[in-house]
């Protein structure tokens, strides 16, 4: 009688193949910009000038998975942010961490006031300078946030999502920016995306474009999952809370 219990829980372990140990939480950072903190998506959890959202995929992931959530990413965050006052989350017991940066250093912000403000030439010029700047500087910056997100959390997998396309063009706006400014705009996130794309693949670490889940739901279109000019001025051109639960989340659980 022994024997066959024995044997009979032998045989329900090695069906089982241990599903019944628990499984070690996953500790996740999440770090970045405003993109990924949740400007613009509402319900904000403190009143810091970061505005972490409730509705920001980081927030939303780690309450469907059950994730341990050090939420780092902040509105306005450079690189420099990311290095001099996000990355101090990371450990060797980090599983995963996701970000978006890049932009701010590019000069978003300079882009957008340029191209509402001053017509399709000064919008011209405003991009072009933010795409040298991402071809050229750029690179060597996210190298080393990479190698340091790398260095600090070793164990992690590495997520890097990217920026949206902000206009459909041909769309429904009857005012504001001319099509070719917003072609403009588009071609710089482009732009941007390849740098980061690149540079994410040179540390080893997963590109999660999210560009094809906001394709139809840009600025312009019939449902637009991203704000336009908006007060707070700084939610401007930044996903909704339904950009970031059925653009941004989506993305991020394909990159994992």
């Amino acid at each position: 009688m022994l024997r066959t219990l024995v044997v009979s829980v032998v045989a329900c372990v090695a069906t089982l193949g241990f599903a019944g140990v628990a499984q070690a939480a996953t500790n996740y950072v999440a770090l970045g910009d405003s993109y990924s903190s949740g400007v613009g998506a509402g319900s904000y959890l403190d009143s810091s000038s970061c505005k972490r959202s409730a509705n920001a995929y980081p927030y939303q992931y780690a309450q469907s998975s059950g994730a341990s959530l050090s939420f780092q990413a902040c509105s306005g965050a450079k690189t420099s942010d990311v290095l001099n006052n996000q990355v101090g989350a990371l450990n060797s017991s980090t599983s995963l961490v996701s970000i978006t940066i890049g932009g701010n250093d590019a000069g978003f912000s300079n882009v957008m006031t340029n191209c509402v403000l001053g017509g399709d030439s000064a919008c011209k010029t405003a991009v072009t300078s933010a795409e040298n700047y991402a071809q050229t500087t750029l690179p060597g910056l996210l190298d080393n946030v990479y190698r340091t997100i790398k260095s600090k959390a070793p164990n992690a997998h590495v997520v890097v999502l990217g920026y949206p396309h902000f206009y459909k063009i041909g769309g429904s706006c009857v005012v504001g920016l001319s099509d070719t400014a917003r072609g403009y705009i588009n071609g710089g996130a482009d732009v941007l995306n390849t740098v980061i794309s690149k540079e994410a693949a040179n540390a080893g670490f997963t590109f999660a474009d999210v560009r094809p889940a906001f394709t139809g739901h840009e600025i312009c279109s019939s449902s637009s999952w991203l704000h336009s000019l908006t007060w707070p001025i700084d939610e401007s051109y930044h996903p909704t809370a339904t950009g970031q639960k059925s653009g941004y989340l989506p993305t991020f659980k394909t990159g994992i």
